[in-house]
């Protein structure tokens, strides 16, 4: 006899695998987030080979390692961590290999991947003898809400910004853009992808993703010029465009990472700031999307933090071999979680999705940067409600979390916003008679930040 299926009974092998109907969900649910959350995040398909090819890396072979390590690295965290987070090579990580490491370091693309892998290695080790537990309990609360708060205003600004809503200005430093076709465009996907949202549309997120694809087709044919649309290295007039399908995979980077040379004594602050960066941009970003989409232990620590943190080291450490900088979780995470996904078949689903891209990248040119924007800049406004959680009577708590809060969006970086929210809750406590409210860990955390931002 057929049974009916309820929230807490599972009745397929996939949702008694994920406890999809466990966590309030539908396995229908968990798919179109998942591919929410790809949408989100899949211009760092081409977006990280284009930084890594001017460190020398060829792009078509970080291109293909990007695809291998995002869908290895999201499967993992769906199958073993369970989480709706999804891994890819980081924003930022890039940047920091190619300009600060290789340019900056003078030292060759391959000594840089050993570089990344030795702090791979080393993350692993802290996450496998749980150092995290040490960070996550030093961390005070109002810190944790305020750097969740953060890096929603983060994921916003980046929404802002792919849109050419907010643009740079030698006066005032930023200012919005005037009334051109790709801002009337994004406009006009904001708005409908906000009054899907308000409507609670199932995908709404989605939903808008393809809505502005398509109406962004005109621009460039029949409206406007999109030659000044970012990145500028790949604008076209056109912003949706067709070009090809199939694009065959180059592994000719896998293998090319220098193992030995890398660990002259020279090149150890660039693996001490790799690593320091990769555990805090994967701390705070579970932290942060935890706080988004409720999802805590018992004990109100983010769900199967542990085992997340193992399967972004994994990512890291796998990344070097394979010719990319580190992968690392996602916050674009957010997006699939506010479209309702709560278990790691999200994070399967968002993996899956990649792998085509190995033999089918010129399909990317089809979904634009303004395409996602909107749904970044909500996903923004869906991470603020912790900021009612912040005990702003409490000024020794308060202003450390603003300046987090505040400088991770300002200084483009979620490691410098929370380094310097860490340094100014031990200088206010030790300047005020509360140094018995820092514990241990957090001393030593605000020391490996001050050294932190001394090398960047």
């Amino acid at each position: 006899m057929e049974t009916t299926a309820t929230p807490q009974q599972d009745t397929t092998a996939i949702e008694r695998f994920f406890g999809v109907r466990a966590a309030g969900s539908r396995t229908k649910t968990e798919i179109v987030a998942g591919i929410t959350t790809f949408l989100t995040a899949m211009y760092i398909i081409v977006v990280n080979p284009g930084i890594l090819s001017q460190a020398g890396v060829p792009f078509p072979a970080a291109l293909t390692a990007t695809v291998i390590v995002s869908f290895l690295g999201s499967c993992a965290m769906g199958l073993y961590a369970r989480n709706p987070v999804l891994v890819a090579p980081g924003m930022g990580m890039n940047a920091l290999f190619a300009f600060v490491m290789v340019h900056g370091g003078k030292m060759p693309w391959q000594t840089a991947l050993g570089c990344v892998f030795w702090s791979g290695v080393i993350f692993a080790v802290l996450a496998v003898f749980n150092a995290r537990k040490l960070v996550v309990d030093a961390i005070p609360a109002n810190l944790r809400h305020a750097v969740s708060c953060g890096i929603g205003l983060f994921i916003s600004l980046i929404g802002l910004v792919n849109a050419k809503f907010v643009v740079g200005d030698p006066v005032t430093i930023v200012h919005s853009a005037s009334l051109n076709p790709v801002v009337i465009t994004f406009l006009i996907g904001l708005a409908v992808t906000t009054i899907l949202v308000a409507r609670k549309v199932t995908g709404a997120l989605m939903l808008g993703i393809v809505f502005t694809t398509i109406i962004a087709i005109p621009i460039g044919r029949f409206w406007g010029d999109g030659t000044a649309y970012w990145p500028a290295a790949i604008a076209t007039k056109t912003l949706v465009n067709w070009n090809g399908l199939f694009s065959a995979p180059d592994f000719s980077a896998v293998g090319q990472l220098d193992l030995v040379g890398s660990l002259k004594v020279i090149y150890w602050p660039f693996i001490f700031v790799m690593l320091f960066t990769s555990f805090f941009d994967a701390l705070s970003t579970f932290m942060a999307i935890s706080e988004a989409g409720k999802l805590y232990d018992r004990d109100g620590n983010p769900r199967n933090i542990r085992q997340s943190m193992m399967v972004d080291s994994f990512s890291a450490l796998i990344s070097a071999p394979l010719g990319t900088s580190p992968a690392n979780a996602y916050i674009e995470s957010a997006a699939g979680i506010s479209a309702g996904g709560r278990t790691g078949l999200v994070a399967v689903v968002a993996g899956l999705c990649f792998l085509p891209f190995l033999f089918l990248s010129p399909l990317l040119s089809l979904v634009p940067a303004i395409a996602t924007a909107p749904a970044l800049v909500l996903v923004g406004v869906f991470m603020m409600e912790a900021i009612t959680q912040i005990e702003w009577h409490r000024f020794d708590e308060a202003i450390p979390a603003f300046l987090a809060m505040i400088l991770i969006p300002l200084t483009y970086s979620i490691t410098d916003g929370v380094a310097y929210g860490f340094l100014a809750f031990v200088v206010l406590k030790s300047a005020t008679g509360r140094a018995k409210e820092i514990k241990p860990a957090m001393w030593i955390i605000a020391a490996f930040s001050l050294v932190l931002l001394s090398q960047l």
